[in-house]
């Protein structure tokens, strides 16, 4: 049936449908040494110290599996491919906020045949809700999220997805960016305070400020900015961070796609290259906007793929673009404070090949100090991993990446780290950085051309220690120690948590790691969270066909995992054809608030109606403690 198939793209296969890699294959030596699982592990025992390269989730998990039986407070659910959400027995789950739902009493309620109004959009909850984060402001409880990107068959309906006109492109631009809201709940039921103070939604023409090395750059000067230090808008808001002085960070991850040229001719530049700026948008943006044209604006889109602060207890702030965090296709921001009170911020590259970064602030955090420019300045470093599972940060500065400047780095991110020599990932995605323990980890999601195609910039993705299977179609996490205990050194140790896979499929290294089974079979690890007792939350969005090499997976879904004894357990599947993303706490840790997006119809709303991101609540039926 039409109205229960997901009709768009995903976004990297959007990009390749685009902007085509080089059909090669230089790496024909190293797929060879990957494809068993015997010889995989024989690799890794060969290292000298196995279970420090792997870790307890790939050699050491079944005699610690039954000392953690209580760490999970919940009996584990088997897959389901139906068109709702399922938890275990004892828990119970909510809608709290779907697209469209008003966020200000003269927003008009939602229609479930043709959605929302252009201006309607702008005063209400957005589309496909992605990462979030829950911030208690003076006793409210206040909601930042996401809004990544439209689904026009959703969205425009009336014109069945057709982007025909500029009220078309406002409508959309209005459905993306970013949610500020209150939340609220009665009689164990959440819902968005409308009409809040708090209340705000940032949308891709919200005037941001840029800040850090890039700011006034000539790369970001425009003709409506002349001094390249005011941008409008945000977008393709996914992943997201929490500062320690309370603050959200957005992550604007695939920009590219917004922009287009009127001008078939006009010849994009190897920067535009490496970054997938083509001649055609995804919502014809170019045709009904200029300022998304790049033959008439070529600075605009170096303006986009940065972090983005927002303050959620005022809701009149201007949001700040902090240019230091670097630029590329940002999936999420976590935090930590070094020892010595520097700030940390880890970064993911989501698209196949690109690297994994991370922040340290040349200044110190001091609560209740001012935060304002904490992270303008500071060193911006690319990982490298190797083999015999040590790895260092390698720092992005002029004299290592040959580039002019730190704003030439700022802006031009994947140049410096491919000049360093950093390692090529499978497509990071979401970093978590554990509460209890000196340790973070990263979700490599996937990577179907791992030794079979260079990335976006020509560098070699040969099989490696972090990605270690050649045409990775189910995805692994990585985990890594810093040395001494500290966010902030540069040399750290790694291992790898859990390789997803399909054990009653494939007897290689294919199967997955030995804390996989036909249990908890799941695919393309992406969004992950720990929550207060050093658990980690692992959410999936992956393929869902419950086919073939998928069997046995189903929907995509949550886990939970225990990182002491590796052990993962399915707590959540979601409605087919939607991802699970996004995961948050209440402040009295009794609610978990978690994001699906682009589910299939009839998904919440019953049969007849348009299909709906939603933000669901999920509560014990006891009210204990979840998270």
């Amino acid at each position: 049936m039409k109205d229960i198939e997901r009709p768009e793209l995903s976004w990297d296969e959007w990009d390749e449908l685009k902007d085509p890699r080089p059909e090669e294959n230089d790496f024909d030596a190293v797929v060879a040494s990957a494809m068993t699982r015997r010889a995989f592990m024989g690799r890794v025992l060969a290292m000298g110290s196995g279970a420090a390269v792997m870790g307890t989730g790939l050699l050491n998990t079944t005699s610690a599996q039954a000392q953690a039986s209580n760490r999970f407070a919940f009996t584990p659910i088997p897959i389901a491919t139906d068109f709702t959400i399922h938890v275990p027995e004892g828990y119970s789950w909510a809608p709290v906020a779907k697209w469209g739902d008003p966020l200000f009493s003269d927003a008009p309620a939602f229609d479930p045949k043709s959605g929302v109004t252009k201006d309607g959009q702008a005063r209400a909850f957005g589309e496909n809700t992605d990462g979030m984060e829950l911030f208690n402001v003076n006793g409210h409880e206040i909601i930042a999220v996401n809004h990544e990107y439209a689904n026009t068959s959703q969205n425009l309906p009336l014109t069945e997805g057709e982007v025909t006109s500029a009220d078309d492109v406002t409508l959309l631009q209005n459905a993306q960016g970013v949610a500020v809201f209150e939340v609220a709940e009665t009689d164990g039921v959440w819902d968005i305070v409308v009409d809040s103070p708090y209340n705000r939604r940032i949308t891709h023409t919200t005037p941001m400020a840029i800040q850090g090395p890039a700011a006034g750059h000539d790369l970001l000067k425009t003709e409506a900015d002349p001094d390249g230090v005011l941008a409008l808008g945000t977008m393709n808001n996914c992943g997201a961070g929490k500062t320690p002085w309370g603050t959200y960070l957005t992550c604007e991850e695939n920009f590219n796609g917004y922009f287009g040229s009127t001008d078939e001719g006009f010849e994009r530049s190897g920067e535009f290259a490496r970054y997938g700026i083509g001649l055609e948008g995804r919502y014809a943006y170019e045709k009904f906007d200029a300022r998304f044209d790049i033959s008439k604006n070529p600075n605009e889109p170096n303006r986009f793929g940065y972090i983005v602060e927002i303050d959620p207890a005022d809701p009149t702030s201007t949001p700040v673009k902090r240019t230091a965090l670097g630029r590329f296709k940002h999936e999420n921001a976590a935090t930590a404070v070094a020892p010595d009170g520097r700030v940390v911020v880890y970064l993911g590259d989501d698209e196949r090949g690109e690297y994994l970064y991370k922040f340290v602030s040349r200044d110190v955090y001091v609560p209740g100090g001012d935060t304002s420019t904490l992270l303008d300045h500071g060193q911006l470093y690319a990982a490298k991993f190797n083999d015999d599972g040590r790895g260092e940060w390698l720092a992005l500065t002029p004299e290592a990446t040959g580039m002019a400047d730190e704003a030439e780095i700022a802006i031009l991110t994947r140049l410096a780290a491919s000049a360093v020599g950093a390692t090529t990932m499978d497509r990071p995605e979401w970093v978590a950085v554990n509460p209890v323990a000196a340790e973070a980890y990263c979700a490599l999601t996937n990577n179907r051309n791992r030794a079979v195609k260079a990335n976006a910039g020509g560098d070699e993705t040969p099989v490696n220690g972090p990605n270690p299977r050649a045409e990775n179609n189910y995805g692994q996490i990585v985990r890594w120690y810093p040395e001494s205990d500290d966010h902030a050194a540069v040399d750290f140790t790694w291992d790898l948590y859990v390789m997803a896979g399909n054990p009653t499929v494939h007897d290689d290294a294919y199967a997955g790691s030995d804390n996989v089974n036909e249990g908890n079979l799941f695919n393309s690890p992406d969004g992950m969270m720990f929550d207060s007792a050093g658990m980690l939350w692992i959410q999936t969005d992956g393929d869902d066909s419950n086919e073939d090499g998928f069997a046995g997976m189903g929907n995509n879904q949550m886990l939970v995992g225990d990182p002491v004894t590796g052990e993962i357990q399915r707590f959540m599947t979601g409605p087919n054809g939607s991802e699970v993303t996004g995961i948050t706490w209440s402040s009295d840790r009794r609610t978990a608030f978690v994001g699906i997006q682009h589910p299939s119809a009839p998904f919440p709303d019953g049969d007849g109606s348009l299909a709906r991101s939603t933000i669901v609540a999920i509560k014990r039926d006891d009210n204990a403690i979840i998270g």
